[in-house]
């Protein structure tokens, strides 16, 4: 990939780009990982930029073996001093001839409730279905736990819609799961 993907902005938000992770992002990452709520869904914990870098170099990582595409969400700063990291989205499990992928993201606190989740998943969908049409790639699913409203609100916004209830598999699962999917068409 060689340019940024967009996200275009909205009348109450910058437009967005989704980019490869990079090592200037563990800082902001850390910082972004502190809050509860992220921790709450997430099952990483990155409490300290060399933990932060580790991750980072694991996108990195998932890029050059093509089995895990993970995208830093950026938005430009006020007064176009640089960009402000607010979220990650990422398609994993993709595979020649395989017809379907997941994707999944997280946004940081400061980005939440202001479209930025669903302009990612829009536009990595997108990318998603351009990039790997050829290879048989045809449906992509996010997985979320039931309780997740948030999630399944970003899901409606972009167009996947609820196609099955996973049942609970305590202990790393202990309620039931969403499964949305969005297909191309």
């Amino acid at each position: 990939m060689t340019a940024p993907l967009r996200a275009a902005a909205t009348p109450s938000a910058p437009a967005l780009a989704l980019r490869p992770w990079s090592p200037g992002d563990a800082a902001p990452l850390v910082e972004i990982h502190r809050d509860a709520a992220l921790r709450r869904w997430t099952s990483t914990a990155l409490d300290d930029e060399a933990s932060a870098a580790r991750w980072i170099r694991d996108q990195q990582s998932g890029w050059r073996e093509g089995r895990r595409y993970g995208f830093a969400v950026v938005e430009p700063r006020e007064g176009g001093a640089g960009e402000r990291l607010v979220g990650n989205v990422v398609l994993k499990g993709v595979s020649p001839g395989a017809p379907s992928a997941e994707v999944g993201y997280w946004t940081a606190s400061a980005a939440r409730g202001r479209g930025v989740a669903p302009r990612a998943l829009r536009a990595l969908t997108a990318w998603a279905f351009a990039t790997f049409a050829a290879e048989g790639l045809t449906r992509l699913e996010l997985v979320h736990q039931v309780d997740n409203t948030a999630s399944c609100r970003v899901a409606e916004k972009s167009a996947y819609g609820l196609a099955a209830v996973l049942p609970a598999s305590p202990p790393a699962f202990p309620l039931e799961g969403h499964v949305h999917v969005c297909v191309r068409e």
